[in-house]
């Protein structure tokens, strides 16, 4: 067996080993098998590693130095499949995000001010950069706050993440299309790329009221086929091929809020609801619900931006509300900049053991 050092982490709603770089092997393929070793991928309960038996728990960060101008550090995100020895590094992840700040200050990979450390991290996956602000009083990291989000028991200190130049993450393209709505095999979407390549579409267009419990969901056999077969045909309408063996678009049902937010959203992973909703999801949403045409501008209820194009929305979803600020050029209607808050902690430290053929 080999040793790799590693740090399990939750980054927001989601959770997952972070490892330097510089501790994986750097041909991608071998890189992969280690990871799909150490998180027991392959079986429903992930039972010989260290992943948690879900999509949500089954989820990688490498962290190393910044290789491009402005970034302070880079991150990789791996999507390790739990069931089948898969690793899928086409997406970002926002979640497992919000806590490559804290991971990288604590190994020493940016220098910590005191009471604010902000870094610029660059995101692999899809080339954009990040704004993290992360609580560092006394120069040293504190996971302990009052802050709250849905999906999270109890609180924690809050980490600012701004997506600072987020369309196109994939396609290049906030529009891949050049539409805000397209109709494949007569169903009407909404094809956005905004820090996540999504699908949007009325959940009732789908025969649902938007406001169905996941594991519902998930059950309906026939609806996650049809779910299914409208997102691989979006996947090549955004430029993206055959998608069949990945996890982008991410197909996403909207209706109107019920809880004072304002849009509701559903968000698949792809191929099981989200508990909750995915940081680079909010950012879609709220970025669809600013563009007119679009799905979700259409069951959106909006608020006005202030004198500078900010907008506070918050995106309503199974396990409560997250709320998501816009920055938008009133002229051009130009997406500047996305906020949210986020948590993190850290959770244990130490070696995870993999086996000698992955790696």
């Amino acid at each position: 067996m080999n040793k790799i050092p590693c740090v399990l982490m939750r980054g927001g709603t989601s959770r997952g080993p972070f490892f330097l770089a510089s501790d994986l092997p750097a041909d991608p393929a071998v890189r992969d098998a280690t990871l799909i070793s150490a998180l027991g991928s392959g079986h429903p309960l992930q039972i010989d590693g260290i992943g948690g038996g879900n999509p949500l728990t089954s989820k990688v960060a490498v962290v190393g130095p910044g290789s491009v101008p402005g970034a302070d550090v880079d991150y990789l995100f791996a999507q390790v499949n739990v069931e089948r020895a898969l690793v899928d590094t086409a997406p970002n992840c926002g979640n497992m995000l919000a806590a490559v700040g804290p991971f990288a200050i604590e190994c020493g990979l940016v220098a910590v001010a005191d009471p604010l450390t902000r870094l610029v991290i660059h995101n692999v996956n899809t080339g954009k950069l990040i704004e993290a602000t992360v609580e560092t009083p006394n120069r040293r990291v504190t996971y302990d706050g009052a802050t709250t989000i849905a999906g999270v028991p109890g609180t924690a200190a809050p980490i600012r993440l701004a997506f600072l130049d987020a369309a196109g993450s994939k396609t290049g393209k906030f529009l891949p299309s050049g539409r805000a709505r397209d109709v494949l095999d007569g169903q009407e979407v909404s094809l956005i790329d905004m820090a996540v390549a999504a699908m949007l579409a009325d959940a009732q267009s789908f025969g649902k009221s938007g406001g169905e419990r996941p594991a519902e969901l998930d059950a309906d056999r026939a609806f996650m086929a049809r779910l299914e077969q409208v997102r691989l045909l979006s996947g090549k309408a955004m430029g993206l091929g055959d998608v069949s063996g990945l996890v982008v678009p991410k197909p996403i049902l909207v209706s109107p809020p019920e809880a004072g937010g304002t849009i509701r959203a559903r968000y698949f992973v792809p191929h099981a609801c989200h508990t909750a909703v995915a940081v680079t999801g909010a950012v879609c949403i709220a970025a669809a619900c600013c563009t007119p045409g679009t799905v979700a501008h259409a069951v959106a209820d909006l608020p006005g931006p202030d004198a500078s194009g900010r907008r506070m929305l918050q995106i309503e979803h199974p396990s409560g509300s997250t709320p998501i600020e816009i920055e938008q050029d009133l002229v051009t209607g130009e997406i500047a900049r996305v906020s949210l808050i986020r948590t993190a902690r850290r959770i244990f430290e130490g070696i995870v053991h993999v086996r000698d053929t992955a790696a």
